[in-house]
């Protein structure tokens, strides 16, 4: 890949992860805060992806979460302070691992997932707009260069 054609193509797709960024501070569906950390921008070997943590649309019954996770979510809600020594923050973690694992989890109604309503149809057409024409660009310099050589 030409390395303008690269860095557009890394740029928007940088823009489109700080818009699932934007979305995800405002949906009020930051509990740790963690999640937006976890979503990257990942160079492939012929363009790029947005990766990020698949919690956030929810997660099926099965394998319980890490308690430790749940430990600091608990803190950092200030649900330990309202426990009044009635159960220990480890416990109530324990419990709300038990009970993931047991029944899953899914986000509160009314929660959209942001990766689908971000990347939309129209959104992935804007960026191939603007990286579109440097392909063009680029497969018309090769073709010049073929024809050049070939007819020289």
């Amino acid at each position: 890949m030409e390395a303008n054609i690269k860095e557009t193509l890394r740029a928007e797709f940088e823009k489109l992860r700080d818009e699932i960024l934007a979305k995800y501070e405002a949906s009020g569906m930051a509990a740790s805060g963690n999640w937006g950390e976890s979503v990257q921008v990942q160079e492939l070997p012929n363009g790029f992806t947005i990766v990020a943590d698949s919690y956030i649309n929810g997660r099926g019954p099965g394998k319980a979460p890490p308690s430790a996770a749940i430990e600091k979510w608990i803190a950092q809600k200030g649900i330990a302070s309202r426990l009044n020594g009635e159960i220990s923050v480890s416990s109530l973690a324990f419990l709300i691992a038990r009970k993931i694992a047991r029944e899953g989890w899914k986000p509160k109604k009314g929660f959209e997932n942001l990766v689908e309503s971000t990347a939309t149809p129209q959104r992935i057409q804007q960026i191939l707009d603007a990286v579109a024409p440097l392909y063009v660009q680029n497969f018309t310099n090769e073709i010049s260069a073929y024809l050049n050589t070939a007819f020289a």
